[in-house]
């Protein structure tokens, strides 16, 4: 399942690649670290239990495999007692660890971090720049990844609308053109950067490194903002729209408002994610995004009972109350870390000459 067959062994039980003749096992696997009660779970995204599952967000179905997908399990006698899955974004050359299982006793922490350092040693030697990671602060999990290097840079909030709330009804197109809202194009790459930057703090920024170029494929449905729930938009059809400002405005090319819909295609919720600038009333841009939604699972006969997820970061504080206006509650606060493999040099600049 990996194009790298390296493996680690001590007395405990070695670390090695996945292979298709451990699907069945992995399965099981990931089924009894969701059921335990201990530290041998995985990593906390965002609930356990209904009607959210981590292995169902997160699951990963062989169709959906991909070449640069890697696998890696912890094998003691025959038996697999950990496994860690670890995605690479194909825009950017990074990496996003998606699920860390363990079964033990008092070995649970030992397995899941012998695992993670397996996998940055194997995926470093792909040349990989950045590795990601977002867990709840619970069992471990965050001092875990402190441990392995990575650093601790966000939180975000998850908000979830239950199934059994309708989604309210699209948007007529005349309400559409009044609001300044569209489909994003090829061309607003600037503008949507433009918005990141408002809306992010700089230190975010400077750890997130996003440029101009990241946004350029937002209408074929990248992955840019990037969010705790990032992994789940693979198994979804994904849109994006932005607000323009309103006639009158100081700047009016601005870009004052971004949503992302994905629209499930698995036993999963659909996808929420909403930018604002400052100030900016986001409610029509959720009622927006949940009236997509809720055309598109009409049309295309999607199944309506898996509700709604919006991830927001904790900066974004206001958007909370619009999404609880429109039937969204927090329920998990996640926390986000990163870990560079390359030393960042500071670029030349120039000074004023003195005598």
């Amino acid at each position: 399942m990996t194009g790298r067959q390296g493996s680690s062994s001590t007395r405990a039980g070695k670390i090695r690649a996945a292979r298709l003749t451990d699907l069945a096992a992995l399965g099981e696997l990931s089924r009894l670290a969701q059921a335990a009660d201990s530290g041998a779970r995985s990593l906390g995204l965002p609930v356990a239990g209904p009607p959210i599952g981590v292995f169902t967000l997160f699951r990963l179905p062989l169709g959906a495999f991909r070449p640069h997908d890697l696998l890696y399990v912890h094998e003691v006698g025959g038996r697999l007692g950990g496994l860690l899955r670890v995605e690479r974004d194909g825009h950017r050359d990074e990496w996003t660890i998606v699920e860390l299982d363990a079964i033990g006793h008092g070995d649970a922490g030992d397995i899941r971090y012998r695992l993670v350092q397996a996998c940055l040693r194997e995926v470093a030697k792909r040349g990989a720049t950045r590795f990601h990671v977002a867990c709840a602060d619970r069992d471990g999990n965050v001092e875990l990844f402190m441990q392995a290097g990575f650093a601790r840079y966000g939180d975000e909030l998850i908000s979830f609308r239950p199934p059994d709330r309708a989604l309210p009804a699209p948007l007529t197109e005349e309400e559409v053109g009044t609001l300044g809202i569209r489909p994003v194009g090829p061309t607003d790459a600037v503008a949507l950067f433009r918005l990141y930057s408002a809306v992010t703090p700089q230190p975010v920024q400077r750890l997130e490194m996003s440029r101009i170029a990241d946004w350029e494929p937002q209408q074929s449905g990248a992955l840019m903002p990037r969010s705790s729930l990032t992994p789940i938009l693979r198994f979804a059809d994904v849109e994006t729209f932005l607000m323009e400002a309103p006639e009158g405005a100081a700047d009016p090319t601005a870009v004052v408002g971004f949503v992302q819909v994905g629209v499930a295609k698995e036993e999963q919720p659909h996808y929420l994610r909403i930018l604002a600038r400052p100030g900016l009333d986001a409610a029509p841009l959720v009622r927006f995004g949940l009236g997509v939604i809720a055309a598109r699972t009409e049309r295309r006969d999607h199944r309506r009972d898996q509700g709604v997820i919006a991830p927001l970061r904790t900066y974004e504080s206001p958007l909370e109350h619009r999404l609880e206006e429109e039937g969204f509650g927090t329920i998990a606060t996640v926390t986000l870390l990163m870990k560079e493999t390359l030393v960042r040099v500071a670029e030349p600049a120039l000074v004023p000459a003195v005598r």
